[in-house]
């Protein structure tokens, strides 16, 4: 989609088109749900923040200042929604109780059951993914942000500067040094399981 197709969406959207706000949906929901899949590291909750999102969307759209950088505004209420996610799930961890009736939260088999992976989850099933899952969860938020952003999202490296309001260089080098994070993490999780 060009940029004049996509300012035509957008005012289409703005005036409460709901084949403008699918169209949008079409074009950026698979690298939403990419993102927030990485993130997350749960298609469920990959795909709640996907629906939030399209909520925040259509609340926050007409806000939005239309001067060629849709995707960067989008991506970075796409980043604001996982840091609150993240900082949700830390402060308030769920309790679990032995039987389902017996207290406030889930029981101790509905939370075992909800850690279970779907068969067809890939990577995380593989072996390779959870390492990397698990290293990237090492990292720094804002690193670990950074590059779910340039390597899941394929945001460039100015549009992710746009996105935390920070100089390209200062992004260059967050990535930089988060990938070679990576690796030094992966290269000692090879050597351990050798």
């Amino acid at each position: 989609m060009d940029p004049q197709q996509l300012r035509a969406v957008i005012a289409a959207a703005r005036a409460g088109r709901e084949e403008a706000y699918r169209c949008l949906l079409a074009r950026f929901g698979p690298r939403l749900y990419g993102y927030f899949f990485r993130a997350t590291g749960s298609h469920h909750d990959a795909e709640d923040l996907l629906g939030e999102m399209m909520l925040r969307l259509v609340r926050s759209l007409r806000r939005y200042d239309d001067r060629g950088r849709f995707e960067p505004w989008l991506f970075s209420i796409a980043a604001n929604l996982v840091r609150d996610r993240i900082r949700r799930a830390r402060a308030s961890p769920q309790a679990a109780t032995l039987d389902a009736d017996g207290g406030e939260g889930p029981s101790l088999g509905e939370t075992l059951k909800g850690a279970e992976r779907p068969v067809d989850e890939g990577l995380l099933r593989d072996e390779a993914g959870r390492a990397v899952n698990e290293a990237l969860a090492r990292l720094d938020e804002r690193s670990r942000q950074m590059i779910l952003l340039r390597h899941f999202a394929g945001m460039s490296f100015k549009e992710i500067a746009e996105v935390f309001d920070c100089p390209v260089g200062t992004v260059l080098a967050r990535v930089h040094r988060g990938l070679r994070a990576l690796r030094r993490m992966l290269q000692a999780e090879d050597e351990r399981s050798q």
